[in-house]
């Protein structure tokens, strides 16, 4: 029983590490979600077409983004593999896979949706053909930005291997807090609802370039994911009478 109730008890080193590389991770969805508040309570200023339109719109792109978001899942998983073993050109090599079946993948769902999107949207808008309209002009200007999102997913992947995980939550406040909303209210005035659909494209642009250049130059590679593990003594070799 003693020896249960010492493995059951919690590391203070480890338990530090999950909280505070955990954190950082989970205040990216905080992040997005609030992006995504706020632009909804803009976009709702122009009517409950606009609002229809724009939720169709973010619905395919669900669609879109899974490719994205499972291969940033499986190469953060390949780069932690060969960060553990230091092998870092398989680092290098792996990023550069996930960015290539990204673009190849996401790529194909994007020019897809291109060619199937009126189809798709009148399936949610039956009987609306402004907000049909409105949808397909949406995602005329938004749709291909996703590529970007996918690079950007894989080498957030790659650089939280090391467990770099500021870096990924920085560049998303400055892309979605400071660059999406940012430039939406800046050229709102002007654009109306088009500075709005532009500010995806925009945003994505400034967080794959700001991804890759901490992913190129950053020092993502002398990140720890926690403290070192010490490793036991190996017992000698028994000598042979």
């Amino acid at each position: 029983m003693r020896v249960v109730s010492c493995l059951l008890k919690p590391d203070p080193e480890l338990l530090s590490t999950v909280v505070f590389k955990g954190l950082p991770m989970g205040a990216q969805m905080i992040v997005i979600s609030v992006s995504a508040i706020i632009m909804m309570s803009m976009i709702n200023a122009y009517g409950a077409e606009t609002a229809a339109a724009y939720a169709v719109a973010v619905q395919i792109w669900t669609y879109v983004q899974m490719p994205a978001m499972a291969i940033g899942a499986g190469v953060s998983s390949m780069a932690a593999q060969n960060v553990g073993a230091k092998q870092w050109d398989r680092v290098e090599r792996t990023a550069t896979a996930g960015i290539s079946i990204n673009v190849l993948l996401t790529g194909s769902m994007v020019v897809l949706l291109y060619f199937i999107d009126p189809y798709i949207v009148q399936l949610f808008l039956p009987g609306a053909p402004h907000a049909v309209a409105a949808a397909e002009h949406i995602n005329n200007i938004a749709g291909w930005s996703f590529i970007l999102f996918g690079v950007t997913f894989v080498l957030f992947g790659v650089v939280r291997a090391t467990g770099a995980v500021m870096p990924p939550l920085i560049i998303l406040i400055i892309s979605l807090i400071g660059v999406r909303i940012g430039f939406a209210k800046m050229l709102e005035p002007y654009w109306g609802q088009e500075a709005i659909w532009w500010s995806f494209p925009t945003s994505m642009i400034v967080s794959a370039s700001l991804a890759y250049a901490y992913y190129r130059w950053g020092g993502w590679r002398k990140a720890r994911m926690g403290p070192p593990i010490a490793r036991e003594a190996e017992p000698a070799p028994a000598e042979v009478g």
